[in-house]
């Protein structure tokens, strides 16, 4: 029933003047304050820090990756489980057909998220990486429980609450956890692994409702089972390495050089620890304010991610997957076969983007990702137009949902969140995250809210190249200022877009 604003949620799965120092300047004795000394800048990357040791192996840090990614299947898993049963669930406690009642029970979680996720920020620095996923676990655990359990709609609309502040803590400590603690060289492969696993749990989450209409009370067990993989969760980090990054802000030299060894092996983790201490600025303790990222010296890095995030959103995906029923039922698809179809393809592109990602580079696939979901854009809203009808139309019409998602999957969707832990500095890493992720919330939130009533105002062809345009501004915006960060640890992205005092 309500599955397009569980895609639409989770899809929107996912980014004040600069200072007249720029980020992207590594001696002060260039101007880099222009968009081009982006790509100079890639040229550093490039070209920094030659390393002399051969890469470590891969299997040592995947199942601390692989137990880490769970959240994300949590995430996924949370915001499609009320969907299929949404019209159950309103008939057994008492609020059928009161739709802002039923909407709420949906969308509360995103007042939850933005919670966690301004929060996340705080907690990953304070208690660690770790401790903050089984904090995460925590509201899940409680929330999913106490909406198995209720009997009236206060008590299921509270539970969606408290597993909102999990689904809003768990994406960007996730995101900081795969970046920090995994080989450069696949980085980029384990950051992908974030967006397979929410598609699994959205996907998950379709599949455990479909009896919801023959079984009564199978709503209750859709919630019961996801306290199942929180539980784990909860339980397995505690056999996880902690971030080495975070051991060592805290001053814990020798813990973080422990967990280098467990995740990259003994022989790399000198070198590990000898490239974290050339990026050591001697400030990892300072308190990090608000207002340093909102326009300090570090505003510029955090405006370029807050803004692809945006972009992310305002690309229509949204949209897309709230209309997408429509647009298969007019062409005679079922529902249930549409979201499928729309959940293959999606988990298709997340597959190949994680191949890719390693091999042509983030700036590359979110390029060529946004590009080709504005032709994706353009193909609907020709499809929504006069110049085609009947068959045509219809072909137009539910080619270019589906090679939206697949465009979308590629780059767009799991690329910021993998694109900005690399970019930001160790010290503002994680409360840069929250607020960039924050952000992504609350464009998500406002696009939602309003699509219906632009899309009867301004009618879908209109509406469809709106979104194309904001394609086009996103290709633009990653040209120029997004650098490339493929195969290079954290620490040479650091010293090579180093800000000025």
């Amino acid at each position: 029933m309500m599955i397009q604003e569980a895609g639409r949620s989770y899809i929107g799965m996912l980014g004040h003047h600069c200072e007249t120092s720029s980020i992207y300047k590594r001696t002060p004795s260039r101007d880099y304050s222009s968009m081009i000394d982006v790509e100079e800048n890639s040229d550093l990357l490039d070209n920094s820090l030659d390393k002399e040791t051969s890469n470590p192996s891969w299997k040592l840090s995947l199942p601390h990756v692989l137990t880490a990614t769970i959240s994300s299947f949590l995430f996924g898993y949370h915001l499609g489980v009320v969907n299929e049963p949404l019209e159950r669930i309103s008939l057994d406690l008492g609020f059928n057909g009161n739709t802002l009642a039923e909407g709420l029970v949906v969308s509360i979680c995103l007042g939850g998220a933005l919670i966690g996720c301004l929060l996340s920020g705080w907690i990953a620095d304070g208690v660690g990486r770790r401790r903050a996923f089984q904090l995460c676990a925590l509201p899940m655990i409680i929330g999913a429980s106490m909406s198995a359990a209720t009997n009236n709609l206060f008590g299921m609309l509270v539970g969606r609450l408290f597993v909102g502040t999990g689904l809003g803590l768990g994406p960007p400590v996730a995101s900081l956890y795969v970046a920090e603690v995994s080989p450069a060289f696949v980085r980029g492969t384990y950051g992908a692994f974030i967006q397979i696993a929410t598609c699994l749990g959205l996907m998950g989450a379709l599949l455990i409702g479909i009896p919801v209409h023959k079984i009564p009370g199978w709503w209750r067990v859709c919630f019961w089972l996801s306290t199942i993989p929180a539980a784990i969760l909860a339980l397995a980090m505690v056999f996880c390495a902690e971030s080495p990054h975070w051991l060592y802000k805290q001053g814990r030299i020798a813990e973080a050089e422990a967990e280098f060894e467990r995740l990259l092996g003994a022989p790399e983790a000198k070198y590990a620890m000898s490239e974290l201490s050339k990026a050591d600025r001697g400030d990892d303790n300072d308190t990090v304010k608000l207002s340093e990222l909102l326009r300090g010296r570090h505003f510029k890095v955090v405006f370029i991610g807050s803004s692809l995030f945006a972009l992310q959103q305002l690309s229509g995906i949204n949209a897309v997957f709230y209309f997408s029923s429509t647009v298969f039922k007019s062409a005679g698809v079922p529902s249930d076969l549409a979201n499928v179809s729309i959940g293959i393809v999606n988990l298709s592109g997340s597959i190949i983007s994680m191949i890719l990602m390693d091999k042509l580079g983030r700036k590359v696939l979110l390029f060529w990702s946004f590009f080709g979901m504005a032709i994706a854009m353009v193909v609907q809203a020709t499809g929504a137009s006069l110049l085609v009808s009947g068959l045509g139309a219809m072909y137009f019409s539910v080619g270019g949902i589906l090679l939206f998602v697949l465009t979308f999957a590629l780059g767009a969707g799991p690329v910021p969140g993998l694109l900005l832990p690399e970019i930001f500095p160790s010290r503002i890493r994680a409360k840069a995250m929250a607020v960039c992720m924050s952000v992504h919330w609350v464009i998500n939130f406002f696009v939602g809210l309003l699509f219906l009533r632009l899309l009867e105002k301004l009618g879908a062809q209109l509406l469809y190249s709106i979104f194309a345009s904001f394609c086009m501004i996103a290709v633009v915006f990653v040209k120029r200022n997004v650098v490339e960060t493929k195969g290079k640890s954290l620490q040479e992205i650091e010293i090579a877009l180093l800000p000025q005092d």
